[in-house]
């Protein structure tokens, strides 16, 4: 079964092109699965049966692995298996019946409009590294883009005659353009006059935002940021890379944006993703409506 998984990875890597972290993932919920399998004395893919697949989940189950662990060990199982019986590896693919456990879909924390005004106003300094925090916190808000994304860009994905970016997916192969406010083009300006040719001595760097290295920021680096200026805006909640995306899209819908069209920015493939922010302003509006009304 090992080899089984090597040639499966390499074809996630190889032809899919699947993240890094994708792959590991895959890898992991598959090594657990075998070794469950060898201490039940199966040994090899095609001794696997529906009934050993079921009962490896009760078994995930039992041992208080989470919800969406189980359902993600399912999903990487269906992969597996449906890629060695288009390969004819096995005669039937023996997870077709094979069920993931229901994920209750947990509500995403957002900021009020209020706590993103007082963080995007923390860096108001006029040292180069406050005037690309600025840039880059403002940009992240006014375009919804995940912080990949983000230190993704280059400079010639940013139209600021236009106010509108080019976001990439290297994986899905896809491209959207995503427009922002002048606020945001302010802060870009201001970014590329005082702050970044301080930052970025190779004129062949085509890095968008950088370290104060010249280097491409990491996400740790950009995580490290974020709750820095939370903490100096005095803002309690625990923000994480992905807190003013979803305050991004929770802000357009409460104020009337259309689903599709926040679906097309945010880069959700599947409209239902982009529900739970209708969800969110609904249960908003209710808890107004509770605490206003003389009946409520």
């Amino acid at each position: 079964m090992c080899e089984n998984i090597d040639e499966f990875i390499s074809y996630l890597h190889n032809v899919k092109k699947l993240s890094n972290n994708t792959e590991v993932s895959y890898r992991r919920d598959l090594n657990k699965m075998q070794s469950y399998m060898d201490s039940v004395g199966v040994r090899s893919v095609t001794d696997v049966t529906p009934e050993e697949l079921h009962d490896y989940i009760i078994y995930l189950e039992k041992n208080g692995f989470a919800t969406a662990t189980v359902s993600r060990s399912v999903a990487s199982m269906k992969a597996f298996y449906s890629y060695l019986y288009k390969q004819g590896r096995i005669q039937d693919d023996v997870t077709a019946v094979l069920k993931s456990p229901k994920i209750e879909k947990k509500m995403p924390d957002v900021l009020s409009m209020e706590e993103v005004a007082r963080l995007l106003d923390e860096p108001s300094g006029e040292s180069p590294k406050e005037i690309r925090d600025k840039a880059m916190l403002e940009l992240l808000y006014a375009t919804g883009i995940r912080v990949t994304e983000l230190i993704s860009l280059s400079l010639s994905d940013v139209n600021t005659q236009m106010c509108y970016i080019i976001c990439r997916d290297p994986h899905q192969n896809k491209e959207r353009m995503i427009p922002f406010g002048s606020k945001a083009r302010m802060a870009l300006m201001n970014y590329f006059a005082k702050s970044r040719p301080v930052f970025v001595k190779d004129q062949n760097c085509t890095v968008l935002f950088t370290n104060c290295s010249g280097k491409t920021m990491s996400r740790q680096g950009f995580w490290k940021l974020i709750k820095h200026y939370a903490a100096r805006a005095g803002i309690d909640a625990d923000i994480t890379p992905h807190t003013l995306r979803h305050s991004f899209a929770a802000h357009l819908v409460e104020n009337g944006a259309n689903l599709r069209a926040v679906q097309e920015m945010l880069g959700h493939s599947d409209i239902s993703t982009t529900q739970i922010y209708a969800h969110l302003n609904n249960n908003r509006l209710r808890q107004v409506y509770a605490k206003a009304h003389p009946r409520g």
